[in-house]
């Protein structure tokens, strides 16, 4: 047996610290390249390297170390209970909560203040806060928490989030008056401590007093503003984007075992999660220009309540280069024994593709190449001519692939990391053989609204508002680009947080304009996706059916009007309802076969029509 690795005796000394922390004996702490997360007893930590780098040692314990305190004194009934309905509030509530459990620990034990102090460096690094240059720019939830642990433990702030911090100081200083202090004498007593929270949110004007609501007010609150969904103890994920708490996938599991009586939660809530930054930013920072929903045609019966919010956006700006290599390394290493077999699959379409390119035979002609086929029958009859053949170039045409991949919350785990390494695959393989790729994703940038949904609410909920989220279009590989240079980006697709709702219509019309504004001769798109299109925001407040019509009259327009020729992959989820050329899969390990498979029948079909 192989001895144990450095590594090995790292993760079990976790383990039995976070036990001991958390005095529960089934904790358990596993690696994780990409953020950090907790689902339960279940720990995910960051991955140090192998000789295990001071540094990142720490790293690793503040994250174990913050679970494990979250574990003992958090009660997520209780604060599910309380939490504001608000994007930007929520995320400053479920913040400061997360500062007060660990200024609990901080207090106990010397050297759990010093773990959680390397922690939140981490996070801090990937924070808007380092990098802001006015007030405007400064994550709310990120100043507050800062401001709050001043308070706590006593500690400055790192100093790579002191210059953003002094921007809003004093601006909150003078809104909240003593209500910071006040929270340090309710350090022990969640249910005061939350109290006063909701108090410096409305101080803030971040919520809406709630000590005298008439009766219909709450009636219509309970049924528009948030959808049914939202009004159940279970969800912990909305706040889940709070850049001070690095678990996206932490939130999900305290439903199921922090709270007695609380209601199951269902699939997709369960797939609420967030990821350091990602939701808390999108209430505060300025949204990148998207590009124009485009030449969507007349007669859909869609529209969206406002498009400031949505973004068209590179992988790199969503994640720094050192990151996505590690998400890259991460998927590499999880797939090692799928990509042998996809590998395969993928030479297979590169013979067929370089067989239809390179060549064609013309026969009986008068002069040539001898038809060697034909020689028998010359000796047989010696007057019989003899048979020539040519070989002629076979036009193949000019061809453009688009990859469309459903990045939403269903699509977490082994499904999405089969989708992006035979995307990286397909990608690799069409371009040797002279085809052009372009491989993007479409989610959305907040879990239930977003801003899109605040200026909704702010605007006194007019009826009908249309598509009611902040989309998020993801460039991963851009047609002109080398895949030796995208191919790191795929890795993006680990970064569990990254993977919200969907809202398949307009993602298709996005990724349909981008390639018919191509000048390629052929186009093709190949949508992957395990599902029907869900945004819990837009479905709350419009007809039902909303998203799932709108897709399937795109859907339509592509197949009977646009030269874009449209295949779908479902998984799982029978697409051929919506799609006229489509395939379904039940086991996602058939997933990068049948992409081949599908481009290769297309490019035969091809070649038998033009015989």
């Amino acid at each position: 047996m192989s001895e144990e690795t450095p590594l090995d005796k790292l993760k079990h000394a976790l383990t039995g610290a976070s036990r001991a922390i958390a005095r529960e004996a089934d904790v358990e702490v596993a690696w994780s390249a990409d953020a950090p997360s907790s689902a339960g007893k279940h720990f995910r930590v960051p991955l140090p390297g192998r000789n295990l780098p001071e540094e990142q040692v720490a790293e690793a314990r503040g994250f174990a170390d913050s679970f494990s305190l979250k574990l003992l004194h958090h009660n997520a009934a209780l604060h599910s209970k309380g939490a504001p309905p608000e994007a930007t509030a929520r995320a400053c509530y479920d913040a400061i909560e997360q500062v007060r459990y660990e200024a609990i620990g901080a207090q106990e034990y010397g050297g759990v203040k010093e773990n959680l102090g390397a922690a939140l460096d981490m996070r801090l690094a990937s924070d808007a806060i380092t990098r802001a240059t006015k007030a405007s720019d400064v994550p709310l939830q990120t100043a507050l928490s800062l401001l709050l642990r001043e308070q706590l433990t006593g500690e400055a702030s790192p100093e790579a989030a002191r210059s953003g911090l002094e921007l809003v100081r004093q601006e909150i200083a003078a809104k909240t008056g003593g209500d910071i202090a006040a929270l340090a004498d309710s350090l022990d007593d969640q249910s005061a401590f939350q109290r006063l929270a909701l108090d410096l949110l409305e101080h803030l004007d971040l919520t809406q007093p709630t000590d005298a609501p008439d009766e219909g007010e709450s009636e219509d609150e309970g049924e528009d503003e948030e959808g049914p969904d939202e009004s159940e103890g279970d969800d912990e994920n909305a706040g889940d984007g709070d850049p001070q708490a690095a678990e996206m996938a932490g939130e999900m599991a305290e439903g199921e075992g922090d709270a007695e009586g609380e209601t199951e939660m269902s699939a997709d809530d369960e797939m609420a999660v967030g990821e350091p930054g990602d939701e808390g930013d999108a209430a505060t920072m300025p949204a990148r220009p998207n590009r124009p929903q485009g030449d969507i045609p007349d007669g859909l019966d869609y529209k969206a309540y406002t498009e400031r919010f949505d973004e068209e956006v590179g992988a790199t700006e969503l994640c720094d280069a050192e990151e996505l290599d590690r998400l890259r390394a991460y998927l590499d290493s999880q797939l090692t024994g799928l990509q042998g077999v996809v590998t395969r699959l993928a030479n297979r379409l590169q013979r067929r593709l370089m067989a239809q390119q390179n060549r064609s035979w013309d026969f009986d002609q008068e002069d040539g190449i001898v038809d060697a086929a034909r020689l028998p029958r010359v000796i047989v009859s010696p007057g019989t001519a003899l048979a020539y053949k040519t070989e002629r170039d076979v036009e193949f045409r000019d061809t453009i692939v688009t990859l469309l991949i459903d990045n939403s919350g269903s699509m977490r785990g082994r499904p999405i990391s089969i989708a992006a390494i035979s995307a990286d695959i397909l990608a690799r393989t069409l371009e040797r053989c002279g085809v052009k790729v372009e491989i993007l994703g479409f989610t959305t940038r907040a879990w239930k609204g977003g801003q899109s949904r605040e200026a909704w609410l702010a605007d006194g909920k007019p009826p009908e508002p249309g598509r009611l989220n902040d989309l998020r279009h993801i460039v991963y590989k851009k047609a002109d680009e080398p895949w030796r240079r995208a191919r790191r980006n795929l890795g993006l697709m680990m970064r569990e947080g990254l993977l919200k709702e969907n809202i398949d219509g307009e993602a298709l019309m996005w990724a349909h304009n981008r390639i018919v504004a191509r000048k390629e001769d052929r186009r093709i798109m190949m949508v992957i996706s395990d599902g029907a299109p869900v945004d819990d925001s837009t479905l709350s407040v419009n007809s039902a059916g909303y998203l799932e019509a709108h897709l399937r009259k795109v859907i339509e327009w592509i197949e009977r009007y646009s030269p874009v020729q449209l295949v779908a992959i479902g998984i799982g989820h029978d697409v051929t309802r919506y799609y006229r050329r489509a395939v379904t899969i039940m086991d996602v390990e058939q997933l990068g076969g049948t992409i081949m498979e599908q481009l290769a029948e297309l490019f035969e079909d091809e070649k038998r029509g033009r015989r």
